[in-house]
């Protein structure tokens, strides 16, 4: 191999590790922004929920909604935000509802129920909310505190 041969395949090299190096940089920064983009969205995802969850945690407390469906968004909310934190011992109530009132009917399903179904149902529900009523306003203002040590109050 001729000097002349030797130094164009080296420029040819160059210009390939060149070339995906440049290739590798532009993926990189694409990485870089989507995780950005992503956080982002998770961060606006998480205080969208949170102010949900204030406005249904005052909603609860000054009574504007009934334990039962308060409790439900709680839970679902909750959910949204972690998973685990409707384990939280301040937010077992919002669970605990729900998981005793998830088999009742609602909206349409609801409509088409006979009265004395519905009844029973009403009756049952009212049973959950004398029950939990407290706990469910206590988890409430627990939840409110938590907003505002919102993100420190995660973990």
């Amino acid at each position: 191999m001729t000097t002349t041969t030797a130094l164009i395949l080296l420029a040819v090299s160059l210009a390939i590790v060149a070339g995906l190096a440049a290739y590798a940089f532009t993926l990189w920064q694409e990485v870089k922004r989507r995780e950005a983009f992503r956080a982002e969205e998770l961060r606006r995802a998480h205080e969208n929920c949170l102010a949900n969850l204030e406005i249904v945690a005052s909603s609860l407390l000054q009574e504007q909604l009934d334990v039962t469906e308060g409790a439900w968004r709680c839970k679902l909310l909750l959910d949204i935000l972690d998973p685990s934190l409707i384990e939280r011992p301040g937010f077992q109530a919002f669970g605990e509802v729900y998981s005793r009132t998830q088999h009742l009917h609602t909206h349409s399903a609801r409509k088409q129920l006979t009265p004395r179904e519905r009844m029973r149902e009403d009756r049952e529900r009212l049973e959950v909310e004398a029950e939990w009523r407290r706990p469910v306003l206590a988890a409430a203002e627990e939840l409110l505190a938590f907003r505002r040590g919102w993100p420190d109050s995660l973990h």
